[in-house]
């Protein structure tokens, strides 16, 4: 059975005033057109495209290989098949943290040759100065704290953050910063639920949680992940809401079978 859900176009406005009318905001990752139609179609709010494409589709350890180049290619799919959903572009290590002069004109580059809404980074008081530059060149943005995994080799892992009080009141604060800047959505990544919850509260723009408790504004997931398709990943977060992986291999076995006894293509599959 098919879903179809005929909504109207998402922009950064609706996804604040979903968090005025208390509505819980979707987003999903997504790389590709065709599994994005899929999504879009479903009715997610937003897409991510996010920088975990160096993990999901290239196979990388870290999000840290992924460059400029990329992500336009795969946002440029994404936002093809976006009918409904607010595409958001991560912007990948590198790209943002060298100047803001450079951060500035890699977002406007990233918007203009992808044809995103808006661009997400990593980071709060460090990196403000070219968040409030990219909102006043034009450039929505979207935050992100808490467990970053571009600083995966500062931190040393990716494990839960924000558990001590000094690491828990900067986070606070960063979010404060963000959101006086203008940003219109924090995700917030693995941290403490009631910290998040206290962050949400904090903010008038919308947080999106992920491993963050169920406070939030908003969730986000990996598609890949929560749809069963990587099957090696299952942190406490994370729920399973299809089996796709086991599917798949079934399905590709049962096609390398048929091919091998010669059952396919059959007499009806013929020209």
């Amino acid at each position: 059975m098919s879903v179809h859900v005929e909504t109207k176009r998402m922009t950064t406005a609706l996804i604040r005033q979903k968090k005025a009318a208390g509505d819980k905001i979707t987003m999903l990752t997504s790389y590709d057109y065709t599994l994005a139609r899929l999504v879009d179609q479903a009715g997610v709010d937003m897409f991510l495209v996010g920088d975990s494409a160096s993990n999901v589709v290239c196979g990388n350890q870290y999000t840290l290989p992924i460059t400029v180049d990329e992500m336009i290619f795969l946002t440029k799919g994404v936002v093809r098949a976006a009918e409904h959903a607010l595409v958001v572009i991560d912007m990948p290590f590198g790209s943002y943290q060298i100047s803001e002069e450079q951060a500035v004109a890699n977002a406007i580059r990233m918007m203009k040759e992808s044809g995103a809404d808006a661009v997400k980074l990593e980071g709060g008081e460090e990196i403000l100065p070219a968040i409030r530059h990219m909102i006043q060149a034009g450039v929505p943005v979207c935050g992100h704290l808490g467990l970053t995994p571009q600083s995966v080799n500062q931190f040393g892992g990716y494990g839960l953050r924000a558990k001590e009080d000094a690491e828990a009141a900067k986070l606070l604060h960063d979010a404060q910063l963000l959101d006086q800047a203008g940003c219109f959505a924090i995700v917030l990544e693995k941290i403490p639920a009631a910290l998040a919850e206290k962050v949400t509260k904090a903010v008038s723009c919308p947080t999106i949680g992920i491993g963050a408790g169920n406070k939030t504004d908003g969730q986000v997931l990996v598609l890949h992940d929560m749809l069963g398709l990587n099957q090696g990943f299952k942190p406490k977060f994370l729920r399973h809401f299809a089996n796709l992986g086991e599917q798949v291999q079934t399905a590709v076995a049962d096609y390398v079978t048929a091919v091998q006894d010669g059952s396919f293509p059959n007499e009806n599959e013929c020209y």
